[in-house]
């Protein structure tokens, strides 16, 4: 049985499994419910911690509002209030589920891959469903079980369809120009994110965006769109097309739905799982023929 290593607001913690924007995640036990959760652990320790208490309170009210296997749930937001009755700390109890961040994960088969972000595009267009879009997709927001299913996590900076945002908010390496020149949010935006992770994936390289990449003495780093085969001759030209097709800037000439890009991704996925038993069947029939 797993020690206990710390009792706190109603959980039994158990051990660090992770770290995040000022916050720590632990394997817990709910001492109410037995269940074993995964808990987001929020300390105040400055001013500008404020902003990861307010992200923490996102994520719960997004969470309750999302019902897809491949979107982590949220089960308890507790708040811990010191002398001065402000809030000093928040324990976030979540759905637990042992995974590798997709930046951290084996190489995998472009099969593989597809599959990946058609679970992730799946999820991303069951929070479009309820008017919410995520913000921050990228590999170290997706979680890949030994089983191949999958979760997204950190909801913290989602938001209503048509928010605009009063800061810059995104990772850069993944960002969307509307999300940097602060316009209002939609789906394209997670449409654009999860093109830039794709092309992550396939290629090992992250797409310019309009957070230029700095050199040691402070200057920007002017890189061109390169496709995805320009970069790697094996990659299929139409799953390069629909990675292009999702970061474009103009949103405009962005897929249209979340739901045009898993079709798409059904397609491709169909067609090379058919190569794929096409040339096992010949290469079952000349062994055959050879023996």
């Amino acid at each position: 049985m797993a020690k206990t290593v710390l009792d706190v607001g109603g959980f039994s913690i158990i051990k660090r499994i992770g770290t995040g924007a000022r916050s720590t995640i632990y394997l817990a036990k709910d001492l109410q419910s037995k269940k074993e959760v995964a808990l987001k652990r929020v300390i105040l320790e400055k001013p500008e911690d404020r902003r990861i208490f307010e992200q923490v309170q996102t994520e719960y009210k997004v969470a309750q509002k999302i019902n897809n296997p491949y979107v982590r749930k949220c089960y308890k937001l507790k708040k811990i209030r010191g002398l001065s009755l402000r809030t000093r700390e928040m324990l976030l109890s979540m759905g637990y589920f042992d995974g590798t961040k997709l930046e951290d994960g084996p190489t995998r088969s472009l099969v593989d891959i597809l599959l990946i972000f058609r679970m992730v595009a799946k999820g991303l267009n069951a929070m479009h469903q309820k008017q919410i879009i995520h913000c921050d997709i990228k590999p170290n927001n997706i979680l890949i079980g030994d089983s191949g299913n999958l979760k997204i996590i950190d909801l913290g900076q989602s938001c209503k369809l048509g928010t605009k945002k009063k800061r810059i908010q995104g990772t850069p390496d993944y960002i969307a120009p509307e999300q940097v020149n602060r316009q209002p949010l939609g789906p394209k935006t997670d449409i654009f994110n999860l093109g830039a992770t794709m092309f992550w994936a396939l290629t090992g390289q992250n797409i310019p965006t309009l957070i230029p990449k700095k050199d040691k003495l402070g200057r920007e780093i002017q890189k061109p769109k390169k496709a995805p085969y320009e970069i790697t001759s094996q990659i299929p030209k139409d799953v390069s097309r629909l990675v292009m097709d999702c970061v474009q800037d103009d949103r405009l000439k962005r897929p249209a739905r979340m739901l045009d890009v898993i079709h798409r991704l059904d397609s491709m996925i169909h067609r090379l799982i058919g190569d794929k038993i096409k040339v096992n069947r010949k290469v079952n029939r000349n062994a055959a023929g050879n023996s």
